[in-house]
């Protein structure tokens, strides 16, 4: 039988709140401490594990806990690198539980405790990362024992004032999670940016996010792909904060833990189901939890009808339910929509899915998506249709504006590319609408 003890941060200070018990996937259930239940200050962990005194089944188990860990060719790697089964995800969690998405800790029976420490990244090694993509990753998330959910190579880095990078390790927490080029797709890293930049200019709150450049400048007659590999995309960490911490580490401050949870997690969808099949009604489903549980709900589920109305006009087809979460404050008391994150547009590219990542008013297929696929939704998710469609229709009218600002900002900065992308998407958009 195995025992994996999990903790959680609140306010700045670890708190036991229970264990998984089991001896593998099929019969692994989670069970609250007495101690944690008795507490006054006792709140669950994830709007699908309420508290309560009974232990939770390997279904509901596994669906939160599983969600904390990478998938893809990163778990994959990983658990070959270690001579781990990618399908134990209880082993996969006693390697990578020290530092998760979200506040939440795990901790093995077998573990011990590494004194926590930030070690500087050389610009040699950020280049070897940017270069080697998910193999490194791998080799980084096991040494700082760090789980991040997602199929491509990413770590958790801290970066300081004057622009140094970190590998966070044992309890040390990270302040960003910074992602390598896809090698599948040209200038990924660009294309990112440039639609993070864009939602921003057109009111949608996302994190601070940078293009790291560890090649330096591109030089003339240098090949297009090694310049897009020597690129990585950071993104500043919206479930960390630097208010009212105290802890110094390697002379460092670092940041407390605030907890999250995607959407899967929190509507008890397993991840292999993050992707809608036919009547899964998750649009819905996203509405009505934001109005039974956010601390604001009118204005979460308006920033979430931009973020999905804005997924639609970039041609991000791969919105799907994991890349939306919900954000907690440091005392687990409330609850409000995150920041959006992981935009991509992925229409651009040929190999890539064009349909949707959840239905949008019974269609899915992005060539037929239109306005009055949006109308139709506006209507079943219950909310006022008029301010909803009012709001798209703003955010439609301002999108081209929005995307050539974003195009000559980074291409200020250099990387021209962004100009061909932003290109692509218009014309893609254009021929849709014909």
């Amino acid at each position: 039988m195995r025992k994996l003890d999990v903790s959680i941060e609140i306010n700045g200070r670890m708190r036991e709140v229970g264990s998984i018990v089991g001896e593998n996937e099929y019969n692994a259930g989670f069970t609250y401490s007495m101690d944690y239940l008795a507490s006054e200050t006792a709140r669950p962990i994830s709007i699908a594990l309420p508290l309560r005194e009974e232990t939770f089944g390997p279904l509901e188990t596994g669906i939160f806990f599983e969600g904390l860990l990478p998938e893809g060719f990163l778990r994959r790697k990983i658990s070959e690198n270690n001579r781990a089964d990618s399908n134990d995800y209880l082993a996969l969690l006693e390697m990578l539980g020290g530092e998760c998405l979200g506040a939440v800790q795990i901790k093995g029976e077998g573990f011990v405790a590494v004194e926590p420490e930030y070690r500087e990244l050389s610009p040699e090694y950020m280049m070897e990362i940017a270069a080697e993509g998910a193999s490194k990753s791998a080799d980084l998330v096991v040494e700082s024992h760090l789980s991040l959910t997602g199929a491509s190579g990413k770590i958790g880095a801290y970066r300081d004032k004057d622009a140094r990078w970190f590998l966070p390790v044992g309890s040390a927490p990270s302040t960003h999670i910074v992602k390598q080029s896809h090698i599948r797709y040209n200038h990924i890293v660009q294309n990112e940016q440039l639609a993070m930049k864009t939602a921003e200019l057109l009111g949608i709150e996302v994190p601070r996010t940078i293009i790291v450049n560890t090649g330096g400048k591109k030089q003339d007659g240098a090949n297009e792909t090694s310049i897009s590999r020597n690129l990585l995309f950071a993104a500043e960490r919206y479930d960390r904060t630097m208010k009212g911490s105290e802890t110094v580490i390697s002379g460092l401050p670092a940041p407390r833990r605030l907890h999250q949870e995607d959407f899967c997690q929190a509507l008890g969808i397993p991840s292999a189901d993050k992707y809608e099949h036919a009547g899964g009604g998750y649009m819905k489903r996203l509405f009505d939890l934001l109005a039974e549980r956010s601390a604001s709900p009118i204005e979460d589920q308006m920033k979430l009808w931009d973020i999905i109305s804005f997924h639609y006009m970039i041609g991000n087809t791969d919105g799907h339910i994991k890349n939306l979460s919900l954000l907690y404050d440091s005392n687990l008391r409330s609850v409000r929509l995150a920041p959006a994150y992981d935009i991509v547009s992925t229409i651009i590219y040929d190999k890539h899915s064009s349909e949707m990542a959840f239905s949008i008013g019974g269609e899915t297929e992005w060539s037929s998506l239109g306005r009055e696929n949006f109308a139709k939704a506006a209507a079943e998710i219950g909310l006022n249709k008029r301010i909803l469609m009012e709001r798209f229709d703003k955010m439609s009218e301002n999108f081209d504006s929005a995307l050539v600002r974003a195009a000559d900002e980074l291409t200020d900065l250099g990387y021209e590319e962004v100009k061909e992308i932003a290109e692509k998407i218009r014309l893609m958009k254009k021929q849709q609408g014909s």
